[in-house]
């Protein structure tokens, strides 16, 4: 019998350009790590490893939450796999956990892709690729999508990144100021929608003890039809720009984080639709077969 195994190894796929290094987990084809010079920009975590709160994950198929993991398309009943007893709803896709392969790779480019396969719950067949470009004072990200099958396939995509900006203890994130380009917030109530919307004021100011959960939308656009956040801390200011194909900003404070994580960073997270996008059908993507779907946003940094 042959003593063979698969490779074990974690495996990342790394960038640089300048002082920038940016590590792409092959593990989920998400960003493990970010660093500018000494500045840690995004939360990272240790290759190989599963951390609470999803940090640099890819949302595919859907991001967030689906109430119960139950939703209807075309007159079939849909059951997704939920996390647990205690929070019975899906959660975050299908892919943060799954291998993905490197299509192609540079010093300071590559193309990440995975493949979702028919899954319970949801049986549609995609291809996703993540095209990350990174330039001395920029990150660019690209996630496409194709649909691989034989129907049309309903979705929804996401990141998760945390963003840094140099808060050296627990609650650091509140001296960070923080500038948000929209006006409407979805009500949530355990992280799901209620129905209900009300207008926000993007420009929160300093953190302070604020707690941010929520799921943000009607984004105001510059000229170039892009939306763009800023947050500022001790380390310089980070700006996270989305183009027309995000509706949607969910900002989490990370108060249910671990101690050493808790409220050190703030995650922006582009996403096309709301929680519950599959249930409610609102903003949710449909492909018909063959068809493809890109969206893109970009993070850029200015030290302190």
């Amino acid at each position: 019998m042959p003593d063979t195994w698969p490779d074990e190894r974690p495996t990342d796929v790394q960038l640089s350009a300048g002082a920038a290094r940016l590590a792409v987990d092959l593990r989920g084809g998400g960003m493990r790590r970010l660093t500018v010079g000494d500045w840690e920009v995004l939360d990272a975590y240790p290759a190989g490893t599963v951390v609470d709160g999803w940090p640099g994950a890819v949302l595919l198929p859907w991001p967030n939450r689906i109430r119960d993991g139950r939703w209807t398309w075309q007159g079939r009943e849909l059951q997704l796999e939920v996390g647990s007893p205690e929070a019975p709803h899906a959660i975050h896709g299908l892919v943060a956990w799954q291998p993905w392969t490197a299509l192609e790779t540079s010093d300071d480019a590559a193309t990440v892709g995975t493949v979702v396969e028919p899954h319970p719950g949801y049986p549609f067949r995609l291809a996703g690729a993540v095209d990350y470009r990174l330039d001395p004072g920029r990150l660019t990200v690209t996630l496409r999508v194709r649909n691989l099958g034989t129907e049309a396939a309903p979705f929804g995509a996401g990141f998760h990144p945390y963003l840094s900006v140099g808060a050296s203890h627990d609650g650091g994130i509140g001296d960070a100021d923080l500038t948000l380009p929209v006006r409407t917030v979805l009500e949530l109530d355990g992280g799901l929608p209620t129905g209900r919307r009300s207008p926000f004021d993007g420009a929160v100011g300093r953190l302070g003890d604020r707690v941010l959960d929520d799921a943000l939308t009607d984004l105001v656009r510059d000229d170039d039809g892009w939306a763009r956040t800023r947050l500022r801390g001790p380390a310089g200011e980070l700006e996270l720009a989305v183009d027309g194909a995000w509706s949607w900003l969910q900002v989490f404070s990370g108060d249910v984080l671990p101690e050493g994580r808790w409220r050190r960073t703030l995650a922006v997270e582009p996403m096309t639709c709301p929680p519950n996008a599959l249930a409610d059908g609102v903003d949710l993507l449909v492909l018909e077969p063959g068809e493809e779907w890109a969206g893109i946003w970009t993070l850029a940094w200015t030290a302190g």
